[in-house]
């Protein structure tokens, strides 16, 4: 067994597998600018040994694989009008783009908490891995933002209208609703995943993504769709529109409990998050890859880091949680096209160019 240093990320060899295991266990390992970068030099690590057939993702601790990205640091530097985000975004951005597209099968085991930039670091592998503690989320609109990480990629792959309604109300999937989403591949029971960590380790040499999948089917429980997935034809009815204004008129007239409560949740999101980010999972139904929805995401991206919305969307959920922000504008209506323009527009030379 080698290993690195056991700081923030865990980066080792166990047998067949390199083991990349999150490491902030009291942050529910929120991922950190330099956890990015040594998750990168881990991966340059593994694809080059051809003793590791297959890449385990892990989170340290049992409250989930990842609560997102550190998110009070891009605060402090949106406050100070510095560029954290330009820089974080690049490199996390880039680094999704080269989870999907990894030469070796990557397992992730998504238990627990999942959100944001855990997303990223787990939905885009060959072999994902939900269980029945899963909530994975992206909440991301309640922060004046959007569901980046390629998850406007993700979403608008959901069947139906499924992921354009988790990405507007940040509603938390169930791990058998995450594999409905179109975000995982199967259900494996918590207690069973030290069992299935081990038989991954055992793997022989140039094992294949079949066999991986074999494997990980032995310990599945077959689950395929969860409570919202029940649903699903109210939410394309509800869901099924181009414009916000529609979606919450259709929400008004239906009236029933499930539409009054979900336009009670969308009336706590930024008005302004919530038409960037149905423009973006439109624009994500058209696209041809992940990266074409990640160098969108990445314009976008820059113009939420120096917009007021984000910095009282960070505030009122993790500075001083008092859940009461102040959107501007404070209503979907007052949203304008030219207000909107800024977050599709080409940056010239700062675009996400993947190598």
């Amino acid at each position: 067994m080698s290993s690195v240093e056991e700081g923030d990320l865990v980066a080792r060899v166990e047998g067949a597998a390199g083991i990349i295991r999150l490491n902030r266990p009291k942050a529910i390992n929120a991922v950190t600018l330099e956890m990015f970068r040594d998750i990168e030099k881990a991966l340059d690590r593994f694809e080059a040994d051809p003793a590791v057939s297959v890449i385990l993702l892990e989170g340290a601790g049992e409250r989930g694989l990842c609560a997102g990205g550190d998110i009070r640091t891009l605060w402090e530097s949106s406050k100070a009008g510095g560029d954290l985000g330009q820089i974080l975004w690049r490199e996390e951005y880039i680094l999704n783009a080269r989870i999907k597209k990894f030469p070796k099968p990557y397992v992730a085991f998504m238990d627990g908490i999942v959100m944001g930039g855990g997303v990223g670091l787990s939905a885009h592998a060959s072999h994902r891995v939900v269980t029945d503690r899963t909530k994975l989320a992206m909440p991301e609109v309640g922060l004046g933002f959007f569901p980046d990480v390629g998850g406007t990629y993700l979403l608008s792959h959901s069947p139906g209208e499924i992921g354009t309604y988790f990405g507007l109300t940040g509603q938390t999937m169930n791990g058998p609703d995450a594999i409905h989403a179109k975000f995982a591949d199967w259900v494996v029971p918590a207690v069973k995943l030290p069992e299935l960590r081990e038989a991954l380790t055992k793997l022989r040499s140039g094992v294949t993504a079949a066999d991986v999948s074999n494997l990980i089917s032995g310990f599945a429980t077959g689950e395929i769709a969860g409570p919202v997935a029940a649903k699903e034809p109210a939410i394309d009815a509800l869901f099924g529109f181009d414009r916000m204004e529609d979606i919450f008129a259709a929400l008004k007239r239906d009236g029933s409990d499930f539409a009054l409560a979900t336009l009670k949740t969308l009336n706590e999101k930024s008005p302004r998050g919530m038409v960037v980010t149905l423009k973006l999972l439109r624009l994500a139904r058209t696209a041809s890859s992940l990266e074409e929805c990640l160098v969108r995401e990445y314009r976008a991206a820059l113009e939420v880091f120096r917009s007021d919305d984000f910095r009282e969307g960070v505030r009122a959920a993790v500075i001083d949680k008092d859940r009461n922000p102040t959107w501007s504008p404070p209503r979907i209506e007052d949203v304008t096209p030219d207000m909107l323009a800024p977050y599709l527009a080409e940056i010239g030379k700062d675009e996400l160019k993947f190598s």
